[in-house]
């Protein structure tokens, strides 16, 4: 039985090795982990079963800090994007294999295209299936208040959109009052969708709802927004009992968050300008509705008061109508009575004159005239002398005034 060292076996490996694949080669995989150390990238690269999380094949592989500069400069920060576990990548490898080692990967080149169209490919499926769980309209149907004052911001503490959104709530030209508070949260990486998501959790459960919760983000190249098309966190959006509005940064891209979302919007400073639009335009409607109710009571005011002339004059007018129609029944009553009435009412009338006369002529004030005199004692008139006693105040009247004597 022939026996090898195991030098000898691993020498020959090498030498197999370095004979059928002696240039670089593109390798298809998933970045299961990375570390840093001294610039250098360690990376431990997998590839799964289709359709599952089981890891088929497994090797190491390193990313030299000189490559990593030359990739930086040429990819620019979607490398560090790109360099992150759970990324589908195709890298450019040479093989190196050492006796004492074993195998290593060393990276030279880094595709980019591969990895964006892994990303399209990942967002494609999660569309497909948020659309079949009918969650791409859920928190667009919450009723959004009509003037949001309570805000609710997620997004990174240094982040230059963060600055821009407050900056632009705070010197609005109107002098709109907005309550802001900020839940901090990674805004890209491998955290991002989890930190967002747990911070939306975390608003939900406050004792004081907010008005809207905003997702502020500040600008980036494509790869950067793939934390935004994550199915958890848009899951998170979708089922938010309070509106989402988003202002993820980007002005041609749109990630899947803007598609689960109350309001999509391109930028933290249009979010911030959709709201003061929105106060302001509710501001503007207030007036318009006061000017309205305004002119309505006035013109309500001019009908009643035109009316209640209308209703005087022809109160005026039947009133006097009325008077002469009975005025007319007089005349025709007074017209039917017969001729021999009127003239017994005639005869009658004329004795009636004739006994006043009578009654002046007998009245006391008549026989005074006529030079005759009425004593009374004690209010009562005296007509016979034995009704007077000695010592009775007797009060004597003429017609032209009273005497009062002492009976002696």
């Amino acid at each position: 039985m022939e026996k090898h060292t195991l030098y000898e076996l691993n020498e020959y490996i090498r030498r197999i090795i370095a004979l059928n694949l002696p240039a670089p080669v593109w390798v298809s995989c998933e970045i299961y982990q990375l570390n840093v150390s001294r610039g250098h990238r360690y990376l431990s690269l997998v590839q799964k079963a289709e359709g599952k999380d089981q890891i088929i094949a497994q090797s190491d592989a390193v990313l030299w800090q000189r490559q990593y500069r030359k990739l930086e400069r040429k990819l620019g920060a979607s490398l560090i994007q790109i360099l992150r576990s759970g990324t589908a990548v195709l890298l450019r490898v040479s093989i190196d294999f050492s006796e004492r080692y074993g195998l290593k990967l060393v990276v030279e080149d880094i595709d980019l295209a591969y990895t964006m169209g892994q990303l399209e490919q990942q967002r494609r499926a999660t569309f497909e299936r948020l659309k079949a769980e009918q969650l791409l309209s859920k928190n667009s149907n919450q009723k959004l208040p009509l003037v949001p004052q309570r805000l609710a911001v997620i997004s990174s503490p240094t982040a230059a959109g963060l600055e821009d959104l407050m900056r632009q709530l705070e010197q609005n030209e109107y002098g709109y009052k907005f309550q802001v508070r900020v839940f901090p949260a990674a805004m890209q990486g491998q955290n991002a969708p989890l930190e967002v998501a747990a911070q939306i959790r975390s608003i939900q459960s406050l004792t004081r709802p907010y008005d809207v919760i905003i997702i502020a983000r500040g600008g980036g190249a494509r790869l950067d927004l793939a934390a935004f098309d994550d199915y958890e966190l848009c899951v998170a959006v979708a089922e938010c009992p309070i509106p989402v509005l988003t202002g993820i940064g980007h002005e041609i891209d749109e990630v899947l968050l803007d598609l689960v979302a109350h309001t999509a919007l391109k930028t933290p400073t249009a979010v911030a300008e959709w709201l003061i639009d929105r106060a302001a335009r509710f501001e503007s409607q207030l007036v318009e509705a006061g000017y309205a109710i305004s002119k309505l009571v006035q013109q309500q005011f001019s009908q009643q008061k035109l009316q209640l002339e209308r209703w005087a004059q022809q109160l005026k007018y039947l009133s006097v109508q009325k008077l002469q129609r009975e005025h007319q029944h007089i005349d025709r009553l007074r017209q039917l009575i017969p001729p021999t009435v009127r003239q017994h009412l005639k005869l009658e009338q004329q004795q009636l004159q004739q006994f006043e006369q009578l009654l002046q002529l007998l009245s006391p004030e008549a026989t005074l005239r006529r030079g005759y005199t009425l004593t009374t004692l004690e209010g009562q008139p005296v007509t016979d002398a034995r009704n007077v006693k000695k010592g009775d105040i007797l009060t004597t009247r003429f017609k032209d005034g009273t005497v009062k004597s002492k009976v002696q």
